[in-house]
């Protein structure tokens, strides 16, 4: 057997064995990295590095034979702070690369896998520039910014056969598998109720200020990219992004998305027939937000009903949880979110199914990471826990209750010809308007 054979399949049975990276040292995963011949090691690029970009690529490092070889933000600061911090952990940056052009990065012949870790609004045309470029992807959650934008990058994993995983490692956290297992397995009886709620009190726009120059070393017109030309405002930039209709959904598309999954994967289901959101800016209509702080959708599916409810500035949601998954049948109600799961008994039910507080015992983000590189080496992407396809999927059911809220009706969809029954919706919302003479590849 061949060297590299050896090693795949090796770190094949590492990978996927279930390994909780969180209970091994970094120096451990050192050592075994130094035994990994050149040759046989990932080496992957990350584009946007502030957020939940740089926790991925602290994940990746951790799982053998991933080396971080180029870095690429808007923001030189960004940069500035990241190559510090690594040089803290003893890292060599002088063999690491920066860009504030994603483009020249997938020009660098070396990088195996990108992480895209920007806002949403530039998702979709990294990923499916990356696929062209013949690099695996790891993009954040989620994958698109409309629902055309997420049905075009499943087309383009498709034709360019890459690997690409969806950011929501909750599909990688074992305790979220097993409560849909016991969800699947019959014992809560007839659900005909989920509800899934996002009560997140820490969350604040930020206050209304004055347009003005961006920071010294920020490219601020690549940060635009095919968003709406518009004066900088410290307002809606970096983390507070996600307010505003340019660039993301709010809570639907944040935390949305990762709840949802769960919701649709518990109880297999696909797309809604109706949807109706309601809500505003209830809680702070004084500062910069463009999305709703609250939120309240309606999903129907054949044979159940689907709850979405969401609150900025509050903590206090249902089942005394800040968020969380709830399937409510007739013999029971199965309670899920990232701290574990329990199962609640209906006082009449004769099955006896009550089932305490289980904690969740695992890192789902290191483990989904664990995911990745281990069908990057195997090309088996049918095993991966989250593909484009899945991503797509649960960020087109939140497009559509963010849909329902702004146009302020109650929506019909139609599957058979993936699109609203109402034509007028289409033309506005499907699709987002690319600016700045971006447009979306045809694939």
């Amino acid at each position: 057997m061949s060297s590299r054979k050896q090693f795949l399949h090796q770190s094949s049975l590492l990978l996927g064995g279930g390994l909780l990276t969180g209970a091994i040292p970094n120096e451990t995963f050192a050592i075994f990295k130094n035994r990994i011949a050149p040759s046989d090691q990932l080496n992957i690029g990350a584009i946007g590095i502030n957020g939940m970009g740089w926790s991925n690529v602290q994940a990746a490092l951790k799982v053998p034979g991933v080396n971080l070889v180029a870095v690429c933000d808007i923001d030189k600061s960004v940069i500035d702070k990241r190559l510090k911090e690594l040089s803290a952990k003893n890292i060599d940056t002088s063999k690491i690369k920066t860009y504030g052009d994603y483009r020249q990065l997938l020009d660098q012949k070396d990088i195996d896998a990108v992480i895209i870790g920007t806002p949403d609004h530039w998702h979709a045309l990294i990923m499916i520039h990356a696929c062209e470029a013949g690099k695996d992807v790891y993009v954040e959650k989620p994958v698109g910014n409309s629902i055309i934008e997420c049905r075009t990058m499943v087309a383009a994993q498709q034709r360019y056969k890459r690997v690409v995983q969806g950011g929501q490692w909750q599909r990688s956290q074992q305790h979220f598998k097993d409560a849909v297992d016991f969800v699947q397995s019959g014992q809560l009886g007839n659900i005909r109720t989920v509800k899934v709620w996002c009560y997140q009190g820490w969350m604040r726009p930020q206050p209304v200020v004055a347009d003005s120059a961006p920071p010294p070393g920020v490219d601020y017109t690549q940060w635009l990219g095919p968003a709406t030309t518009r004066p900088f405002n410290a307002s809606r930039f970096h983390f507070h992004f996600r307010w505003f209709w340019d660039y993301a959904g709010g809570l639907m598309t944040d935390w949305g998305v990762h709840l949802l999954d769960y919701a649709l994967l518990g109880m297999k289901a696909g797309v809604p027939k109706t949807i109706d959101g309601m809500g505003g800016k209830f809680a702070y209509p004084e500062l910069s937000e463009e999305t709703p702080d609250t939120l309240t959708t309606m999903y129907e599916f054949d044979g159940f009903n689907l709850v979405w409810d969401s609150a900025m500035g509050i903590d206090n949601g249902s089942y005394g949880k800040d968020h969380g998954i709830a399937y409510i049948g007739n013999n029971g109600t199965l309670v899920l979110n990232r701290g574990g799961w329990e199962v609640i008994e209906e006082r009449q039910s004769k099955n006896k199914i009550s089932k305490p507080f289980e904690k969740s015992s695992d890192n789902g983000l290191d483990k989904h990471w664990l995911n990745f590189v281990s069908v990057v080496k195997s090309r088996k992407t049918e095993d991966l826990h989250c593909s484009i396809q899945a991503g797509a999927h649960v960020a087109t059911v939140a497009q559509m209750g963010n849909i329902s809220y702004r146009s302020g009706l109650k929506l019909a969809w139609d599957k058979d010809k993936e699109k609203f029954t109402n034509e007028a919706i289409n033309k506005q919302y499907l699709m987002k308007e690319y600016h700045n003479g971006y447009s979306l590849p045809k694939v």
